[in-house]
């Protein structure tokens, strides 16, 4: 890679790019932008793969929609992205019966700035890692995964996390949503 991956603590850089939204007719296409989720005071869940038309890469992509209303639920934006075009992502999402129903934008990466400022860019192949970002209402990076470019990350994780950091609170290892977070004084033994 070019530079390393933003970490924890980061700001989560400034983006405007396309996205492939739908499949209807004249209303493919929209800009999606860092700014919106912060102007709606939610958090944001952004998850890269490296490449359309290819087969982890599916797999992921309809298990985070299939999850969408978690995402939801939790005032959280959900985006997809990648280094291919916006038309090469209507063209999947027409191809694959898995991705047809997506509810979340599909973001295009073309020019590789947002991957390669985020430091996921593959660097042989200029392709995105399969990283995932959970950043705050404040655009404040508070989680980050990157997996082998083999391997499918795990959407419940990802879930999990994102519980845990809308808590505020310590939570303790295997920790879900529903369970007594630690206070300082348990936290210390």
């Amino acid at each position: 890679m070019s530079n390393r991956v933003l970490n924890v603590g980061s700001k989560f850089p400034a983006f405007n790019k396309i996205a492939c939204v739908s499949l209807e007719k004249g209303k493919e296409f929209a800009n999606v932008s860092n700014e919106d989720h912060q102007k709606n005071d939610q958090w944001m869940v952004m998850f890269w793969w490296p490449k359309d038309f290819t087969f982890v890469c599916p797999t992921e992509i309809a298990e985070f929609n299939a999850a969408y209303e978690e995402f939801r639920d939790r005032d959280t934006q959900l985006l997809g992205a990648s280094t291919d075009s916006e038309f090469v992502h209507l063209a999947w999402r027409n191809d694959h019966d898995d991705l047809r129903g997506l509810k979340f934008p599909m973001i295009a990466d073309t020019s590789k700035s947002l991957a390669e400022e985020l430091g996921v860019l593959e660097a042989e192949e200029k392709i995105a890692l399969r990283a995932t970002f959970i950043v705050d209402p404040q655009g404040i990076i508070r989680w980050v995964a990157v997996n082998d470019l083999n391997v499918g990350r795990n959407v419940k994780e990802v879930i999990r996390v994102l519980d845990a950091l809308q808590t505020d609170e310590l939570c303790p290892c295997n920790w879900e949503k529903g369970e007594e977070t630690l206070t300082a004084a348990l936290a210390a033994n």
